[in-house]
């Protein structure tokens, strides 16, 4: 069972090489009580691609979750300044 629900949003722009880039990621528990870790990314304004990983355990999915989190940020990823949710 999911104690704590976690959610990020990151996005990573750079206008001279036209790129736009959010990762979005959350662990929140499914019907049956495990730990679901979902993924959302692409380029920011579209809906962009999705995957979601099943956990039995919270804490295999915040392992997960920090791990992704610790190589997004090595590639350039900060937490974004607007609402990501305005846009929908």
């Amino acid at each position: 069972m999911v104690t704590q629900r976690y959610h990020l949003y990151i996005e990573r722009a750079d206008p001279a090489k036209n790129m736009a880039r959010f990762y979005a990621m959350s662990i929140e528990p499914n019907l049956f009580g495990d730990a679901c870790l979902t993924r959302r990314w692409g380029r920011i304004g579209t809906t962009g691609q999705m995957m979601v990983h099943h956990f039995e355990s919270e804490n295999d999915a915040v392992i997960l979750f920090l791990d992704l989190l610790r190589k997004k940020r090595r590639r350039g990823y900060s937490a974004a300044l607007r609402n990501p949710s305005a846009n929908r």
